[in-house]
């Protein structure tokens, strides 16, 4: 059971009231080539179902971090994942060379999300070309393994999860959040500073689902689920789907603690149905 970026900070934050070495891994907040301030306030709404946040990727920027985060992290056995963003891809290769040159990390997870501001603002996450050689770049300098989180505002997720892996990525991760927009009736504003913001939460589980199940069938490399996981059984039906392990995001807005409370209760549904390895879910939904 994974903490999921831009939920927990950069882990250490949570250290008091989290035990950080029973988790399955952290992957941090994204990190920049330099710090961002990110969006304007109000950053965070609470939906029907979910929230929207338009954060803006606010972060230290990667040196700060190597600096004055990794260190303390490097304590903890708990695989620690650095989420990577940037508007170009020299921003992405910058960011991995930082990070290379550090100890105490177990792998990358892209963030793909982002637009390419040098190719007129077309989205990495929407363009296979320019997705797979972007991977692939990345690739030839990380000596860790890579994983690429893939947007869901794209028209078909199979294709851009090809190119990922035509790329050379070592797993994927999905799904990202959903673009929306938030309104007062009364005000005829926008809720959320910037606009519009991204939907995660219970609401877009369903979604989400069908987008790790069809990705899991496209790819050979391993597929991490998340999207709305705030149970056990949640995260049962996200491997029953295909992926090979989860990510807690949302959740840990409400307790920090999520992540092991699902973990154990994921444990107790195994145990109600008499499953000794969980790898014995992953992929067996059957669909008509």
């Amino acid at each position: 059971m994974l903490a999921a970026s831009g939920t927990f900070g950069y882990g250490v934050e949570f250290e008091s009231i989290v035990d950080l070495s029973q988790l399955g891994g952290i992957i941090v907040k994204g990190l920049s080539r330099e710090p961002l301030a990110g969006n304007p306030p109000p950053r965070i709404w609470e939906a029907e179902g979910g929230m929207i946040n338009s954060i803006g990727l606010q972060n230290i920027g990667v040196r700060a971090f190597v600096r004055d985060k990794l260190p303390s992290l490097r304590h903890y056995q708990t695989p620690l994942f650095a989420n990577v963003f940037g508007y170009e891809q020299a921003d992405y290769l910058e960011v991995v060379q930082v990070l290379e040159d550090a100890e105490g990390l177990a792998g990358y997870e892209l963030n793909v999300s982002c637009p390419n501001t040098k190719h007129g603002g077309i989205f990495f996450s929407s363009d296979t070309a320019m997705l797979e050689n972007l991977v692939a770049s990345v690739k030839q300098i990380a000596r860790r393994p890579v994983m690429v989180k893939l947007s869901p505002n794209v028209s078909s997720i199979a294709a851009i999860a090809k190119a990922a892996e035509a790329g050379g990525a070592d797993a994927i991760s999905l799904v990202n959040t959903f673009i929306s927009l938030a309104v007062d009736a009364r005000t005829r504003k926008p809720r959320i500073g910037a606009g519009f913001g991204g939907l995660s939460g219970p609401a877009i589980k369903p979604i989400a689902l069908r987008m790790v199940y069809e990705v899991a069938r496209a790819v050979k490399i391993p597929v991490v689920g998340l999207g709305g996981i705030g149970t056990g059984e949640d995260a049962a039906e996200f491997m029953i789907a295909g992926a090979t392990a989860v990510e807690v995001g949302t959740a840990t807005f409400w307790d920090p603690r999520s992540p092991l409370r699902i973990a154990n209760e994921l444990g107790d549904f195994l145990a109600a149905q008499k499953i000794s390895n969980i790898r014995e879910i992953v992929g067996t939904l059957q669909m008509p």
